[in-house]
């Protein structure tokens, strides 16, 4: 008996899949070659074939294409009600930026490809909807984002981890449209 051939995306993909689980869940120390193997149901060797090395095959999981919407036409204070959703979906338990959020703390890699997420898709989309100041207007919003994904996702703090979207959107909203709209601090 045979064994079935595999398709080479396919399998490439299972271990992308399973390697940004593992990274995510364990952080890049404590995930091995072999345990991401077995997660996708192939051989060691071919993680190697495809990857070759454990930080290449890190490096390749930690990059995400988000595609991040045209703010130019929202009201600050209603970028919360774009945002939250498209935040929810990356930023929640299934999305694919948890285990990236979960990896950075420990791992320069996982954190420069966090960073690139905020400097390629958060600064330009916000920079819309900034009347001035836009990079640390951007800051802040990403800080308050991040830190709600850590608090709601990873330590799950009550009740904000029990928090439906609907009311997270209405509590976000004001802040967020503080740090998009209201005027900048004067410079010391």
């Amino acid at each position: 008996m045979s064994a079935r051939p595999r398709d080479a995306e396919t399998t490439r993909s299972s271990i992308l899949i399973a390697a940004r689980t593992q990274f995510g869940d364990r952080g890049f120390e404590r995930t091995t070659i072999r345990s991401i193997a077995s997660a996708a149901g192939v051989d060691p060797a071919l993680v190697m074939h495809y990857f070759g090395t454990k930080a290449q095959l890190f490096a390749e999981a930690a990059e995400f294409d988000i595609a991040f919407p045209d703010l130019s036409d929202v009201a600050p204070d209603r970028v919360a009600d774009v945002l939250i959703p498209l935040f929810v979906a990356v930023w929640g338990p299934q999305g694919p930026l948890l285990p990236l959020l979960r990896a950075a703390t420990t791992n320069g890699a996982a954190a420069d490809a966090l960073l690139s997420v905020f400097t390629d898709k958060v600064t330009p989309a916000l920079s819309a909807v900034a009347p001035d100041r836009a990079a640390e207007r951007a800051a802040l919003v990403g800080s308050q984002l991040l830190g709600i994904a850590v608090a709601r996702n990873i330590l799950a703090l009550p009740p904000l981890a029990d928090m439906d979207d609907e009311a997270l959107v209405a509590w976000l909203r004001p802040v967020l449209a503080h740090y998009l709209s209201d005027t900048a601090p004067a410079h010391p």
